[in-house]
């Protein structure tokens, strides 16, 4: 049976996070956890322009491991995680949505953005209440970020173009229930409305 689901209010100011579009999960060519996402980059690279075109915020994850004890039992769980080492190169942010002064990296070790990091107090520092998460993949890091964003609650959106994963039944699934439960799931242009409504 189908849960009732309400649209989420307006938040007062959003941020965007953009999760781990990084060259290990963005360039096929270079690493076995990225996948064919050049249409997520350029979803992402839209809804970039739109926020420093009016000064919002823009926060970036990556996913750098230089210790064997740092997630220890997922990276046992997916030993080609292993291959995101520190200084490898593969946690660096894809050149096409490339970091401006004052956009900060957040370097994380679990799934979640939020997981061991300063996220939530970034945020809190510059007052948002509700956040636009995208990023790589849906199934993984995009839906726990989601998640913990609104058990920190924060108001969350999700667009459905600015997402993407290896597997598209899970990309699927976990956009119904992202959108069920834990946040709005809307298209970029449902986005694009929302923010500058």
């Amino acid at each position: 049976m189908a849960l009732d689901s309400n649209r989420l209010n307006r938040a007062r100011r959003y941020a965007l996070v953009l999760v781990d579009l990084s060259i290990g999960f963005t360039d096929p060519s270079r690493s076995p956890l990225a996948s064919d996402a050049d249409d997520v980059v350029a979803a992402n690279r839209e809804l970039l322009d739109l926020f420093r075109e009016h000064g919002w915020p823009v926060v970036y994850t990556t996913v750098a491991y230089d210790k064997p004890e740092q997630s220890s039992v997922f990276r046992e769980k997916l030993p080609v995680l292993n291959t995101l080492a520190a200084g490898s190169g593969l946690e660096d942010i894809d050149p096409r949505l490339q970091p401006q002064e004052g956009e900060p990296v957040i370097v994380k070790h679990a799934a979640s953005g939020f997981f061991g990091t300063d996220l939530h107090a970034q945020l809190q520092a510059l007052g948002v209440d509700g956040v636009v998460v995208t990023g790589l993949t849906t199934s993984g890091c995009v839906r726990a970020t989601a998640v913990d964003a609104l058990q920190h609650n924060y108001r969350v959106v999700v667009p459905a173009e600015a997402v993407g994963d290896r597997d598209p039944r899970a990309h699927e699934a976990n956009l119904r229930d992202l959108g069920i439960k834990y946040g709005d799931v809307l298209s970029l242009a449902e986005t694009r409305e929302l923010l500058t409504s």
